[in-house]
C-alpha cells in the first residue's frame, strides 16, 4: 500500500495539521516507509508461533507472605491533634 501526495493532505486536513509543499512530500515518504515495514511483518508466516506472555523467561521472586512490623495505630493516633474511633479528623474544606 502506499499513500499519494493527496491522501497525505487528506489526513493532514482531517488531523487538523498544516502541511507545506515539501513537508507533505516528505511525510509522504515516511508513511509509505511505515506500511512497506507492516506489509512485509504481515507477509510473515507465524502460524506455528506460539505467543509470548513475557519476552524473557523469568520468574519472578516473591516474599513470604507475613506481618513483619507490629500495630503502632494507637501510637500514631495518639500524636494527632485530633482523632476519633480509630479515625483522624480533619477540618472540613468542602462545603
Amino acid at each position: 500500500m502506499s499513500l499519494s501526495i493527496e491522501a497525505v493532505e487528506r489526513i493532514a486536513k482531517l488531523a487538523r495539521l498544516e502541511l507545506g509543499a515539501g513537508e507533505a512530500a516528505a511525510t509522504q515518504e515516511k508513511l509509505n516507509g511505515i506500511f512497506g515495514l507492516i506489509e512485509r511483518m504481515q507477509a510473515v508466516d507465524t502460524t506455528d508461533v506460539e505467543p509470548l506472555y513475557h519476552p524473557q523467561d523469568v520468574a519472578q521472586r516473591l516474599r513470604e507472605d507475613k506481618v513483619s512490623e507490629s500495630d503502632r495505630r494507637e501510637a500514631f493516633q495518639a500524636a494527632a491533634p485530633q482523632a476519633e474511633a480509630g479515625l483522624y479528623l480533619v477540618p472540613k474544606v468542602i462545603e
